[in-house]
């Protein structure tokens, strides 16, 4: 049933500032705006990674009534080559620790930290990563 995350979106009562701050850390603009055409965005949308994974950044105006304010919720962990420098970039950019640096067995690594805006962003050290994406595609 589930084969893959399609698109994470995260939140943001500063869209702009969200836009600029994700720029900043992925290195690329978003392929996508709306509404767009000289109208104010409401949702910014990138493409990362080695599978092209979207992330989606919206206006906080358009979160359900009963979304929480504070981080929380599940915690998607975006593979990275190396975690710890990848924290350190986090932080200095201005995210907050949320979950430490942790060795979860060899080849496994995790963080986590809550970005400028309120959301949970995980990174990751993934051997099993690593491992599908060197492997051929199944047919």
């Amino acid at each position: 049933m589930l084969r893959g995350p399609a698109t994470v979106n995260f939140w943001a009562e500063d869209l702009e500032a969200a836009r600029k701050w994700y720029t900043e850390l992925l290195g690329v603009e978003p392929y996508f705006e709306r509404p767009g055409g000289g109208r104010p965005a409401a949702y910014y949308e990138f493409r990362i990674g080695d599978h092209q994974s979207e992330l989606g950044l919206i206006d906080r105006r358009y979160a359900p009534p009963e979304a929480p304010a504070a981080p929380g919720g599940a915690v998607i962990h975006w593979h990275v080559d190396d975690v710890e420098a990848a924290l350190d970039r986090l932080l200095a950019m201005g995210a907050t620790p949320y979950l430490p640096l942790t060795e979860r067995g060899p080849g496994f690594v995790t963080a986590a930290v809550t970005d400028p805006f309120g959301n949970v962003l995980g990174i990751m050290y993934n051997r099993h990563y690593l491992e599908v994406l060197a492997s051929p595609p199944s047919a």
